[in-house]
């Protein structure tokens, strides 16, 4: 397809490059000539430290969240919500003076390109991919960005498998796989640009959908920090445990045993730990009296700060706690939350 510019009419070269395309085939569109045509393009200087700086403020402009740091790498949740390295933003199969930047709105660019295709004759499913790394799983593949006249989702819930199971949860990406087959035909070097993809059914189709509904947010999302960043995030929240009003749910004993466990090694030899009943009206369930054997004011700083460390592992417990002072040492008033039902 040669070289894209700003304001290339997309449509019009592919159809150029393709004219054997019908009704029906969907196109796997590479986001990097979407964004190119749309003139998504950020300019910095072609090498040295200059272009660094430049690039981490490029990147800085396309991040609404840092997921994880690691090294030169850095993951980041995007403007769109995607979950990717470096926000996308590409340095590959441009000058060295441009970086290639996402397209503003992928479905909005595949609706778009659908559309044009329609005004000429042609009613054909739109697709635009790039290429992303996975959770768990070495290795990258091509996912899809965009998306128009091709349902995002195979649902299977509610059928019955072979066994008689209803399925419950298995929905299927099919914008995913089919960009990922795409780029099988596509290739990194090849200058390919746009894979055609016959014979998949397109039945029932809806332009309103796109590939946004793929999206998971941060607060749904499990692991929507990385390892370190979630680390850090813990201790932060264990250096503010509140003091307050207690829920009044049910505290599971193996759950207290756990917390108790984790921290025996950390605990002050002089420290000890016993159950107690928790005070009537406190919203408590559950009640634990730390005293210490050192009545020195080393020994009651000790015990403050070990009551904290064993706080600190309830809460990783999703059990929530109220710290009172008594006569010889410190209570612990336990409720349980509704995560650890």
């Amino acid at each position: 397809m040669g070289h894209i510019v700003a304001g290339d009419d997309l449509a019009e070269l592919i159809s150029a490059a393709a004219p054997w395309l019908a009704d029906g085939d969907v196109l796997v569109v590479t986001s990097k000539i979407v964004s190119k045509a749309e003139g998504r393009l950020a300019e910095v200087p072609a090498d040295g430290p200059e272009r660094e700086e430049a690039r981490r403020e490029v990147l800085a402009a396309e991040t609404a969240r840092v997921v994880a740091r690691r090294g030169p790498t850095t993951i980041v949740q995007t403007h769109h919500g995607f979950v990717m390295a470096a926000a996308g933003i590409d340095a590959s199969n441009v000058d060295k003076t441009h970086l290639v930047l996402l397209p503003a709105d992928p479905d909005a660019s595949a609706r778009q390109l659908r559309a044009a295709f329609r005004a000429r004759g042609l009613d054909v499913g739109v697709i635009v991919s790039d290429t992303m790394g996975r959770a768990w799983r070495n290795g990258l593949t091509d996912v899809a960005l965009g998306a128009a006249g091709i349902e995002p989702i195979r649902d299977h819930r509610g059928e019955t498998d072979p066994y008689g199971n209803e399925l419950e949860i298995t929905q299927m990406a099919v914008i995913d796989e089919l960009a990922a087959a795409g780029e099988l035909v596509k290739g990194k070097c090849d200058q390919v640009p746009v894979a055609v993809v016959r014979g998949y059914p397109r039945s029932g189709i809806r332009d309103a959908d796109g590939a946004a509904v793929l999206l998971r947010d941060a607060a749904s999302d499990m692991f929507s920090l990385g390892t370190a960043e979630a680390r850090t995030a813990g201790l932060r929240d264990a250096a503010q445990l509140p003091d307050g009003a207690l829920p009044g749910r049910p505290v599971d004993p193996a759950a207290v045993d756990r917390a108790a466990a984790a921290v025996a090694d950390a605990l002050s030899p002089a420290i000890v730990v016993a159950p107690d009943e928790a005070i009537a009206g406190s919203g408590a369930t559950a009640a634990l009296h730390l005293r210490t054997r050192d009545m020195s004011p080393a020994g009651w700083m000790r015990l403050g700060a070990d009551a904290h460390r064993l706080r600190a592992a309830l809460a990783a417990e999703s059990i929530v706690t109220l710290s009172l002072p008594h006569e010889d040492g410190i209570r612990l008033e336990l409720s349980g939350t509704e995560e650890s039902r």
